[in-house]
């Protein structure tokens, strides 16, 4: 890496977003770890890891389920219920008494679920009644994906109330925003791709009428928060969760276009296949949704810190999103700034459990 670019980078330098002004450009990604307790409600446990992290320019929080339908892997936490609006009040008031910022992901997976997460055992739901290969995360393990059911028209709707709901009750939790996911193959991104959206009604068949999902969606959190503390997180040439769309580059050109007008802040955009190659799709241009957006981007997938460097001193992006690197280096954005060795979390600590391989990873200088 140019060592002038180095030195004069404002990757470590603050930055404003909307009315929020963050400490630098270093966002510590969604990251699920199935931590919650019964009820799928945060702890005190959840409040030490983000407090331990706080010194990221923006956390987002890992994603959290909008309604009991919405989950679709065991410990997650929720954001719809009082104790869970109180368990997160714990994890964003640690947060901002480390003078950090947090964003909580609002989350629907649709049919990425199985009938053992679904209140009594219902099947999971999504715009139509086709299988994802694959297998669901339990508390009883891994089950494999079920047939789930189609959406109604009137149940569409429902679930953009829940969305309201749960924007709603971030807000209660004192969060400073939402980012609302329509990546990974979840039920938004479902109803946006092709592979996945076959329905007749006015949420699907066409781009404009498969868009309508995210469009009323979006607009419902906006009319909650405001739209200077919306953010949005897409996938456009991803195949997680065994989805897929005949012609991303005008699916997603879309969907930018629809939350440009809106004002949404930011958008979270995975390159890449997530948490894979970054060219999924050879020449895909993330560029043209930059272009298109007249808010902050933020990048994501596998991004280093000269990566990160690289991409504020070309200007393609305001903002870097880092996910795994975060698990085992709680002062990150410090570590990168000094150039220090990062730790690497093993595999095993990711899901599930509790403080070990979550709250027990030190900072360089041996500390909590």
């Amino acid at each position: 890496m140019d060592s002038a670019i180095t030195t004069s980078t404002d990757l470590f330098s603050p930055f404003r977003l909307g009315p929020l002004t963050l400490k630098n450009r270093v966002v510590m990604a969604p990251l699920t770890r199935s931590r919650a307790s019964e009820g799928d409600v945060p702890t005190e446990l959840n409040a030490t890891y983000y407090r331990q992290r706080a010194e990221a320019g923006l956390i987002i929080s890992e994603a959290s389920q909008i309604s009991p339908q919405g989950k679709g892997y065991a410990f997650t936490p929720g954001i719809y219920s009082k104790a869970q609006i109180a368990g997160w009040r714990l994890v964003t008031d640690a947060v901002h008494e480390a003078g950090g910022l947090i964003f909580c992901q609002l989350w629907h997976v649709g049919r990425i679920s199985h009938p053992d997460l679904q209140l009594n055992h219902a099947l999971p739901v999504a715009p139509s009644a086709i299988r994802p290969e694959g297998q669901a995360f339990t508390a009883a393990g891994f089950m494999p994906f079920v047939t789930p059911r189609a959406l109604t028209t009137q149940q569409v709707r429902d679930t953009v109330s829940d969305y309201r709901f749960a924007a709603a009750a971030a807000r209660d939790a004192g969060f400073d925003g939402v980012e609302i996911h329509a990546a990974n193959g979840y039920l938004i991104d479902q109803f946006l791709r092709s592979k996945t959206n076959y329905r007749t009604d006015q949420y699907g068949g066409t781009l404009e009428n498969r868009t309508r999902f995210l469009s009323d969606v979006a607009h419902t959190v906006v009319e909650v928060w405001g739209a200077d503390r919306v953010g949005i997180r897409f996938a456009p040439t991803s195949a997680a969760n065994d989805i897929a769309d005949a012609d991303p580059a005008a699916t997603f050109g879309r969907a930018v276009e629809i939350v440009d007008k809106l004002g949404l802040v930011y958008i979270h955009c995975i390159e890449g296949q997530t948490g894979g190659a970054r060219d999924a799709i050879p020449g895909f241009d993330y560029g043209a949704l930059r272009r298109a957006f007249r808010g902050a981007y933020m990048a994501n997938n596998g991004y280093t810190l000269d990566m990160a460097l690289r991409a504020r001193a070309d200007n393609t992006a305001d903002l870097i999103a880092f996910g795994k690197p975060w698990i085992g280096n709680p002062d990150l954005v410090s570590r990168l700034e000094r150039r220090a060795a990062l730790t690497e979390a093993p595999q095993s600590a990711y899901y599930g459990g509790g403080a070990q391989g979550y709250t027990d990873f030190p900072r360089a200088d041996g500390s909590l």
